[in-house]
Parts: structure tokens; C-alpha cells; sequence
């Protein structure tokens, strides 16, 4: 099992341009997405054929506080102008479609908001993905962004065989 962590306050602009650089659309996303994005980022890429089509792979993201960082940020256009960039990522389960977007993930894409980081019950959640026979890997994620600034944010890259043993 493949583990990685973002330490809060990090600068993703920099992470993004040592690990990807080649995504513009990066730089539109809320910082969920781009959490999301980048422990994906650094999950697979030494992958070979990493951007071929895969149904195998499932997509996981957990969180407490959702995307209430873009929430707030979107809530402070309304007095004006509702920010429609904005608006797009009022759903945390934006982040699951970006990272299959990014990588041609066609498996199970699912987002938990949780009470609180339950580990039990995060990995129970993920012992159910694999349920479905197809399912033969998973990108999972506790990203919980208090603001643009503060979060916890780390990714395993799972297998079947790891879970199900």
C-alpha cells in the first residue's frame, strides 16, 4: 500500500508545476480539487500506461469539512455576482471526478463527508468498493480543507489484494 501526505500551508502551485505541469485547468480548481489532484499525482505516476482508460480503478475521498472552503468563497460573490467558476466545485465530490477526469479512471468515484476522521469506518467504506469483482485498485483520501491555507491531506493507493486479505 502506497501512502502519501501534503503538509498544510504547502505551496501546491509549486507541487503542481515538480509533478505535473502539463494540466492548466489545475489553477481553476478549489483547494480540495487540488489536494485531490496532486497525492494523485504523486500515487501513480511512475504507473506505465498510467493515462489509459482503466475501469479497474475505484476513486475514494473522505473528508470532514467537504468543500466549505469554496463554500465561503463562492457565498462572497452572491452580494454582487455568483462566481459560476466558483460554483462548480460547491460539491465535494468534484474532486473524485477530477482525479478520473485527469487520469481515465471509469470505476467507482465516490466522496464521505464524515463526522470525523474514523479510520474503522474509512476503510470499511473502502472494503466495500472492492465488493463488485471489477474493482481492482483504489485511490483513497482524507483531504480536509479548513481554508485555502489549512488542511490534512494524504492518499493510499490500494489493491484487492491488500484489502481483502
Amino acid at each position: 500500500m502506497k501512502h502519501v501526505t501534503i503538509p498544510s500551508g504547502a505551496d501546491l502551485s509549486a507541487l503542481y508545476r515538480q509533478l505535473a505541469g502539463d494540466y492548466p485547468k489545475f489553477f481553476k480548481m478549489d483547494v480540495l480539487s487540488k489536494l485531490g489532484f496532486l497525492l494523485t499525482e504523486m500515487l501513480v505516476a511512475d504507473e506505465p500506461d498510467r493515462f489509459r482508460p482503466r475501469e479497474d480503478r475505484a476513486v475514494l475521498v473522505f473528508s470532514r469539512e467537504g468543500c466549505v472552503a469554496n463554500d465561503r468563497h463562492y457565498a462572497a460573490t452572491l452580494a454582487d455576482f455568483p462566481s459560476p467558476a466558483l460554483f462548480v466545485y460547491t460539491l465535494p465530490n468534484i474532486v473524485t471526478g477530477e482525479i478520473a477526469i485527469r487520469n481515465k479512471y471509469e470505476g467507482e468515484t465516490s466522496a464521505y463527508v464524515l463526522e470525523k476522521y474514523d479510520e474503522k469506518r474509512l476503510w470499511a467504506l473502502v472494503k466495500e468498493a472492492f465488493q463488485d469483482r471489477i474493482t481492482q485498485s483504489a485511490v483513497v483520501a482524507w483531504i480536509d480543507c479548513l481554508s485555502d491555507t489549512a488542511w490534512q491531506a494524504e492518499a493510499w493507493l490500494v489493491t484487492r489484494e491488500e484489502i481483502l486479505k
